[in-house]
């Protein structure tokens, strides 16, 4: 049998709100509740499911892979509510996208603190190498 990633939690104060914020940034169908978690799925059938915890919050990172298309108009709606953005993990180049392997990517942080990369390429498969 072939090994496919299939869910992750996602820590939040609010599993609701969360998920619909991202499902709505990444232009994804609603999330849909299941037990104890509002899970957004994606086209590859990966699940990202919110729980509600009390306390401090470790933000995490997620990674989507999109078409060119779908980049544009997610950072389009980054921009419409006037999100900060970057092109780097570490947040030093503000208001700038990436064009690492010949594609382009953006991070951004959604409600919980977790930050969230869109890339239109897969690392390494035009070369780049950090």
């Amino acid at each position: 049998m072939a090994v496919h990633f299939n869910h992750t939690i996602l820590s939040t104060h609010d599993s609701k709100a969360s998920a619909t914020f991202l499902a709505e940034m990444l232009g994804l169908p609603a999330p849909r509740r299941w037990g104890p978690f509002y899970m957004v799925t994606t086209e590859n059938g990966a699940n990202l499911d919110y729980m509600n915890v009390d306390g401090d919050i470790a933000p995490q990172h997620y990674a989507f892979l999109t078409s060119d298309s779908e980049f544009d108009a997610i950072l389009g709606r980054i921009q419409e509510r006037q999100l900060p953005y970057w092109a780097d993990p570490g947040r030093t180049q503000p208001g700038k996208i990436n064009h690492h392997d010949g594609g382009r990517g953006v991070y951004f942080n959604e409600r919980n603190g977790h930050l969230l990369e869109i890339i239109t390429r897969e690392y390494g498969s035009g070369g780049w190498n950090p």
